[in-house]
């Protein structure tokens, strides 16, 4: 008999949180950002959740978990009203709506906190799920991390617009 899958849910962070999400945060660098970064780059990314700044950053923003069958299986943060600051999903779990249920939520967030529009530096592998949602690019990034250049794309949506 067919067992159906779980489906995830959201919850808010949690300080105890951080070494599972620094954990999902560097898998997701290592298993799916291969095509778009080189492994140097990916290195130097994979570090920044090794920093003390990586849980306060979390702390400091509006950060919500997803979680299957209780475990967390991925996380996004809104940085005030209006940026997406992080979006991160395991890769067992990347392409079954784990993205899209957290972006769904940051959005409904951001728009009760009466954002007219979300923006979100999406790294290159991150970017075609951005603009399937409606996200346009409005600039090209070109960031430091860790002694390692990495491109991103700012991307804009108006709130309440249709998808």
């Amino acid at each position: 008999m067919a067992q159906a899958l779980p489906k995830p849910a959201l919850r808010p962070f949690l300080p105890a949180d951080v070494p599972i999400l620094a954990a999902i945060f560097a898998a997701s660098i290592e298993e799916l950002t291969g095509d778009d970064y080189n492994e140097a780059q990916q290195e130097a990314w994979m570090a920044a959740a090794e920093d003390e700044e990586f849980g306060r950053q979390l702390a400091s923003d509006l950060t919500l978990i997803a979680t299957l069958d209780g475990s967390p299986v991925g996380f996004a943060s809104l940085r005030g009203n209006d940026h997406i600051r992080m979006l991160y999903v395991h890769p067992a779990v990347s392409g079954q709506g784990v993205a899209t249920m957290l972006v769904d939520a940051l959005e409904k967030l951001a728009g009760g906190r009466g954002a007219k529009s979300l923006t979100v530096d999406a790294s290159d592998t991150a970017q075609g799920f951005f603009a399937k949602r409606g996200y346009a690019a409005q600039q090209r990034n070109s960031v430091t991390v860790n002694d390692e250049w990495l491109a991103n794309t700012t991307m804009k949506k108006t709130l309440g617009a249709p998808q």
